[in-house]
């Protein structure tokens, strides 16, 4: 087993600047052809909230909170 680096190749040598260009490109052909996603408000909010729970590794996921009721003792009246 070898542990050489592959070299990169295609899109992925070109520099940033070259690969935003070309993406670019991409992107104003689409909504010009009718096909890009247009994000909602709705659909952009989710979208953010998903992509910051995975930059953390998975710690603050969302957690859906049920109504909760305070802690009762054995000699609480209810």
């Amino acid at each position: 087993m070898t542990t050489e680096r592959k070299e990169r190749r295609g899109f992925a040598s070109m520099s940033p600047e070259k690969q935003r260009e070309i993406a670019s490109k991409g992107g104003r052909a689409a909504h010009e052809k009718g096909t890009a996603h247009e994000w909602t408000a709705d659909e952009a909010r989710l979208a953010g909230r998903k992509g910051g729970q995975v930059s953390r590794g998975g710690r603050g996921r969302l957690i859906t909170s049920e109504p909760t009721t305070p802690p009762t003792t054995e000699g609480d009246i209810q």
